[in-house]
């Protein structure tokens, strides 16, 4: 196996560039029309988690058939059903959907950031604990704007996260890939 520590791992690298820039290019034109559209790509979102909980649930349902004790197969079916019909409801309603997951967003910024803003000033004695609770609070401001526009701005809250995660991944992979031509 080659490691990118390696020489030969760099060189590697250095090699396949240009597949780096053109993959953070396609990233940064999805990431475009992701922002084109904010509602749509909340839709897509949505669908996303959507089959990844379906995917989840329908194999939490075959794993409960491969278990031999009642108890454990009567887990697993609940669990995988549960799943299953969670990820069929996004499809069926990606509306409402789309406003669980925000408030589910919102109230996981919020803690976040009230957790951060805690672990910044138990860091006090140490240099560079400011950091940490100014990240906390911005964070914590970020869940009580998006808890603040809840319901309404359940339209586009999630799509608008998926522009911006585009466009960064692009950046960021137009820059390893120039960076890493050497």
């Amino acid at each position: 196996m080659v490691h990118a520590f390696d020489p030969a791992g760099r060189e590697a690298l250095a090699g396949k560039w240009g597949w780096f820039v053109a993959l953070g290019v396609l990233l940064i034109m999805c990431g475009g029309i992701a922002f084109g559209n904010l509602l749509m790509a909340t839709v897509a979102s949505v669908y996303y988690v959507g089959l990844i909980m379906l995917i989840g649930g329908l194999l939490n349902l075959a794993h409960a058939f491969q278990v031999k004790s009642w108890g454990s197969v009567f887990y697993w079916v609940l669990s995988g059903s549960f799943y299953a019909a969670a990820g069929l409801f996004a499809f069926i309603n990606p509306v409402l959907a789309s406003s669980v997951l925000t408030f589910l967003l919102a109230v996981a910024l919020i803690a976040a950031g009230c957790f951060r803003i805690w672990v910044g000033f138990r860091l006090r004695p140490l240099g560079g604990w400011g950091w940490m609770v100014i990240g906390g609070l911005v964070t914590l401001l970020a869940g009580l704007v998006i808890a603040a526009g809840w319901p309404v701005d359940s339209l586009w809250i999630l799509g608008l996260f998926l522009a911006v995660d585009l466009v960064m991944q692009g950046l960021a992979s137009i820059a390893f890939g120039v960076l890493a031509r050497g």
